[in-house]
């Protein structure tokens, strides 16, 4: 597919630095989400990391869907990403409707959400594996090989990245920097439901008014979510959109 020459190279800078003040994994991962729609010509994608166990947790995903975010998790039983979590191999699913004895729960799901094809692409620095980004498409034969050729070469910065920020920070282990990623989400999450609530929103421009203000003050996604969970913020307060704030003052 044409693409951007100058967004390839914006992407690849960006996932490569880690070390910046205000670094937020969710936020980095979100990043990656959306950038793989971008650029690849898939409809929707998502990011999963798997703890000690190899239990996948979706983190992040290019729309807030529910039934996205349901299609990540529903592949702790079976699915692509658990499949390339498992082998560290990229996986194919040009035509989900013949994949119904591969992925017995995904695939049917996954076809009556409006998929047709799916693909999975490791998170992985050679034996290091930490998870996987998962390409969902509506139409069969939704990626080409040079799209996942670049796809996978994303998934290989971004997983630098994140294994360079864990030894530069204090974190001793991908256990403690998955713990701490797994509460950020469960606080968005809760951050998410009381601006649904109280602006009258939805899911996804709940999120988009988070990160808004998150971008717009110089704040971290996770300290943004804490503060509305705390009520130092309130749904109205995210229509600031200049100057600097720190919300939890």
């Amino acid at each position: 597919m044409p693409r951007d020459d100058d967004l390839v190279g914006r992407t690849f800078v960006e996932l490569a630095d880690t070390l910046v003040e205000g670094y937020d994994l969710i936020e980095f991962l979100q990043h990656l989400a959306e950038r793989a729609v971008e650029l690849l010509g898939v409809t929707e994608a998502g990011v999963v990391l798997a703890d000690a166990r190899g239990n996948l947790h979706a983190l992040a995903s290019s729309s807030e869907r529910m039934r996205l975010l349901e299609l990540i998790e529903l592949q702790r039983a079976d699915g692509p990403c658990l499949d390339c979590w498992r082998s560290g191999e990229s996986v194919r699913a040009d035509d989900l409707e013949e994949e119904a004895a591969r992925w017995p729960s995904f695939a049917p799901a996954a076809v009556e959400a409006g998929f047709r094809s799916v693909y999975a692409l490791p998170l992985r620095l050679r034996d290091d594996r930490i998870g996987a980004l998962n390409l969902f498409a509506e139409g069969r034969d939704g990626l080409d090989e040079v799209d996942e050729a670049l796809g996978q070469a994303m998934a290989d910065v971004a997983t630098i990245g994140i294994i360079h920020e864990r030894a530069m920070s204090d974190r001793t282990s991908f256990s403690d920097q998955l713990r701490a990623a797994l509460q950020t989400r469960i606080t968005l999450e809760q951050a998410k439901g009381m601006v649904i609530e109280q602006a009258g929103v939805d899911a996804d421009e709940a999120f988009a008014l988070i990160r808004r203000f998150g971008r717009a003050t110089g704040t971290r996604l996770s300290e943004v979510a804490r503060a509305l969970t705390t009520r130092a913020l309130a749904a109205s307060d995210l229509t600031v959109t200049a100057g600097p704030r720190n919300p939890a003052e």
